[in-house]
């Protein structure tokens, strides 16, 4: 894998996980020419939720977000490749289903921002940051994609 490939989290929450869509989610990513580097699915601890939502301790949604999150199991995962992080994004849709674009996860499958089935990173820093919270460094399984070039050659 090339050095310089970005890598985000993507979380499929537990209304994702719940409703089978694990696949068809991965399946998004995978077609962008996305790599997975790393996944596991697990039941986030209190302490988890409480670290990766930090930012929105205080706000009238957090103690609702935190319930959530640890309700059922969580898919957690890292996606690798040239601009990982907006080409998640733009894949992912607006936190508000109702206003993500026509082919997003969120539009495609989601109606209420509550259960917007996805989590992604938003930066190079909250990746870098939210990466480190849900895995160990020898979690994540870097390896050559043989199609590399056809979907990142540039001319």
């Amino acid at each position: 894998m090339e050095e310089a490939f970005e890598k985000t989290l993507v979380l499929v929450k537990p209304d994702g996980v719940q409703r089978k869509l694990i696949g068809t989610i991965t399946n998004r990513f995978e077609e962008r020419g996305l790599q997975l580097v790393a996944a596991k699915m697990l039941l986030v601890n209190k302490e988890l939720a409480e670290k990766h939502y930090q930012e929105h301790k205080g706000k009238s949604f957090y103690n609702g977000l935190i319930k959530y999150i640890t309700s059922a199991p969580t898919m957690a995962m890292v996606w690798a490749g040239e601009h990982a992080i907006e080409a998640v994004r733009q894949t992912v849709g607006k936190t508000n289903p109702l206003e993500a674009a026509p082919g997003s996860i969120r539009h495609d499958f989601a109606l209420l921002t509550s259960r917007n089935l996805v989590h992604a990173s938003d930066s190079v820093e909250t990746a870098e940051r939210e990466i480190a919270l849900w895995f160990k460094e020898e979690e994540i399984c870097e390896w050559a994609d043989h199609h590399h070039e056809l979907i990142f050659g540039k001319n």
